[in-house]
C-alpha cells in the first residue's frame, strides 16, 4: 500500500499507453502507397526507416494521420497498460497523463478530442490530462516515458524515470522496462529508493 501522501505518476500516452507505431505504420502504408508488409517494425525517432526524410514530410504524414485517419483515436493500447494504471491508482497513485501531442498546429481541437475518447474507450484511469513539451514542469514523482529526448531531460533534471523500450530508445539505459507489468514493478522499487 502507498505511504501517507498521494505519489504523482507522470505517463506519456503514445509509445507507452497507446501503440503509436503499429498503427501509424498502417497509415503511412496508405499515405506513401505501400505495402504495411514493406515498413520496417524497428524505426528510430522521425521514422527515416519508412523513408520520411524530412520534418516537413512527417508534419504532412502526422497531418494526415490525425485529422483523416483518427490516429490518436484509434491507435491500440499497449497490453496490461489497463490493467496495471488501475493498480497503481488502487495503490493510491495520482495518473497524471503527460503528452506533447499539440506540436503541429491549427488541428488541437480534434488531437484534445481523440485523446479523450481514446482514454475513455479504453478504460485508462487519471486525474490529470496535460499537454505539453516540458514535461518536468509538470510536477511527477515518477515519469514513464518512451522518448529518448524526454527521458534524458527529466533524468538530467533529477526526475525519476522509466524508460518505456522500444526500438528508437534501445541506447536509454535502466531503469526501463518493455512490458506494464515490468513497468509496475519498477515503479513501486522507485519508491523505496
Amino acid at each position: 500500500m502507498m505511504q501517507e501522501r498521494q505519489w504523482v505518476l507522470g505517463v506519456d500516452l503514445d509509445g507507452v499507453c497507446a501503440d503509436f507505431y503499429g498503427r501509424m505504420r498502417a497509415i503511412a502504408a496508405e499515405w506513401l502507397e505501400r505495402r504495411v508488409a514493406d515498413l520496417p517494425l524497428k524505426v528510430s525517432y522521425g521514422l527515416r526507416e519508412w523513408g520520411i526524410e524530412t520534418e516537413e514530410q512527417y508534419e504532412s504524414l502526422h497531418r494526415f494521420a490525425v485529422t483523416q485517419r483518427d490516429l490518436f483515436k484509434t491507435e491500440a493500447m499497449i497490453p496490461g497498460a489497463r490493467k496495471y494504471l488501475r493498480k497503481l491508482s488502487a495503490d493510491g497513485f495520482r495518473i497524471r497523463i503527460i503528452t506533447h501531442r499539440l506540436f503541429i498546429p491549427y488541428f488541437h481541437a480534434i488531437a484534445v478530442r481523440q485523446t479523450i475518447e481514446w482514454l475513455d474507450a479504453n478504460g485508462i484511469p487519471y486525474w490529470d490530462l496535460c499537454f505539453m513539451k516540458e514535461k518536468a514542469q509538470v510536477g511527477a514523482d515518477i515519469y514513464i516515458d518512451d522518448s529518448p529526448h524526454n527521458v534524458e531531460l527529466l533524468r538530467a533534471a533529477g526526475q525519476r524515470t522509466i524508460c518505456f523500450g522500444n526500438s528508437t530508445n534501445v541506447r536509454i539505459a535502466k531503469p526501463r522496462a518493455t512490458q506494464w507489468e515490468a513497468v509496475y514493478k519498477l515503479v513501486q522499487g522507485l519508491l523505496k529508493q
